[in-house]
This record gives structure tokens, C-alpha cells and sequence, in this order.
């Protein structure tokens, strides 16, 4: 469905990002991985995922926090195969205090990270898209950029963020083949929320798994992690021509968090 487009998704060597990265070359689009740590892993699962398709794999190590860095993510990604068709802005980071012992620079971090990156990568991607008249922008927000929670003041804001930013871009390109939508999981079980897993278990003296339970039981009435398989199938789906009116919805994948 997707041979001859080009997906660059941001944060995308583990957890969500690796899952809609994988989903998407399954369709046959070429992908521009982007993140920290073990880069050879990641890009040979997306290889082996897209291998039947034919889609190519490539990588820019950007730090989503300085803008320099996106800028020429983008120009690599348009070097390497043409324009970028498809915009997954999935890059996140996470920090837990209270609002008065929030540390700024870790404010700042968040910020810059979760919302700011998605708002410079989408300036950058547009006039491409909007001048062949298609395009897709995946916005990974969160339940959180619906419903709040304690101790995560720079990320619920960020994520909030996101889905504003998300209906803005949305609403300015309604007339034109590009779309702009966000995805909103509850828990998945990324390397970030296994860290909180791992905090409950040592607090409280518990497994890894009664922790995963406890975790669950708190927001989640499934009582199940979300899949990054099933949000990347949610990304092919915003991809595909069945969601050519889709536009600048917050699909929240949650486990019924959001409708309690």
C-alpha cells in the first residue's frame, strides 16, 4: 500500500517508534529510523519486517532537542528518498516530581523533546507534502494528552500540547491531501514504562509481573498492555485511503484509561 513513500519516525530504535516503523515497511514504505543506543538491531528488524515489500531502511542519529538537528534530519531524509510522505513524530522522554520539585531543566528536556520536536519536524515536512498533495502526519501523543495525572506535569502538558498542535495542522491542511492525527496509548510496555514497572516492584516488595498488575489496575480497565504492534497497525490505517477524511482526531488506544 505504502511502496514509493518514505516514512522517517522519530524515536524509533525501540518501544512505539520501532513498532509503527516496522508496521509501515510492512506496507512497503522506506523508513528513516532515528534514535539512541543499539542502531543495528532495530534497523534489521525493520529490514527483515519490509524485506517481501521491498522497502529500504535508513538512520540519522538527530537529538530531537536542538532544532539544528532536525533540520538536517529532514534534508538527509529527502537525500535518501525523496521527500518525507510520511511524519511520525514519536520521540519522548519522561520525568516524575511534583510541580514545585520539578527540575527546569528537566521541564525544559521534556518539552523540547515531546512537543517542540513534533512542531519543527512538521514545519519542515509540510511544504513537500502539501506541494504533491498527500501526505500523513502521526502525532504520538498519549492518554495523557486527554487526561492528567499526578507527578507528570511536563509530559501530560506536552502531550496536551501534541493534540492541539495536532488539530491546528489538521484544520490548516482540511482542503488538501495531507492529514494530521494523533495516536493516544495508555501503557505500553516500553523501556520507559518498564522503568515505572520496576519502581512499583522495589517501593512495594513486589514481582515484575504483580507490578505490571498494579500498574494496570491503577488507570487501565483491560487490565492489558497496549501493543506497539497495535498502534503501528493504527499508523497504517491513517496511512491508508480509508482515512483520507480522518483529520485531526486524538485516537486514544487505551484499555478504556480515558473512559472512566
Amino acid at each position: 500500500m505504502l511502496k514509493g513513500k518514505t516514512a522517517l519516525v522519530t524515536g524509533s530504535t525501540s518501544g512505539i517508534g520501532l513498532g509503527i516503523a516496522k508496521a509501515l515497511a510492512r506496507q512497503g514504505a522506506n523508513i528513516v529510523l532515528n534514535g539512541f543506543g543499539d542502531v543495528d538491531t532495530p534497523r534489521a528488524e525493520v529490514l527483515a519486517a519490509g524485506k517481501d515489500a521491498g522497502a529500504q531502511v535508513a538512520y540519522h542519529g538527530a537529538d530531537m532537542s536542538r532544532v539544528a538537528d532536525i533540520e538536517d534530519m529532514m534534508k538527509y531524509s529527502a537525500s535518501q528518498f525523496g521527500r518525507v510522505d510520511i511524519l511520525v513524530n514519536n520521540a519522548g522522554i519522561q520525568h516524575v516530581a511534583n510541580v514545585e520539585d520539578f527540575p527546569v531543566e528537566k521541564w525544559d528536556a521534556v518539552i523540547a523533546i515531546n512537543l517542540s520536536s513534533a512542531f519543527h519536524a512538521s514545519r519542515l515536512a509540510l511544504p513537500a507534502m502539501k506541494a504533491a498533495n498527500w501526505g500523513r502526519i502521526i502525532n504520538v501523543a498519549s492518554v495523557h494528552g486527554l487526561v492528567g495525572s499526578a507527578q507528570k506535569a511536563a509530559y501530560v502538558a506536552a502531550k496536551h500540547g501534541i493534540v492541539g498542535l495536532t488539530k491546528v495542522t489538521a484544520l490548516e491542511n482540511a482542503t488538501t491531501g495531507v492529514t494530521c492525527n494523533a495516536i493516544c496509548p495508555g501503557w505500553v510496555l516500553t523501556p520507559l514504562v518498564q522503568k515505572q514497572v520496576d519502581a512499583k516492584a522495589a517501593e512495594h516488595g513486589l514481582s515484575n509481573e504483580d507490578a505490571k498488575k498494579l500498574l494496570l489496575g491503577e488507570k487501565e480497565p483491560s487490565m492489558q498492555f497496549t501493543t506497539p504492534e497495535e498502534l503501528g497497525e493504527l499508523a497504517v490505517f491513517f496511512c491508508s485511503p480509508a482515512a483520507n477524511n480522518v483529520r485531526g482526531v486524538a485516537w486514544n488506544m487505551d484499555g478504556g484509561w480515558a473512559a472512566q
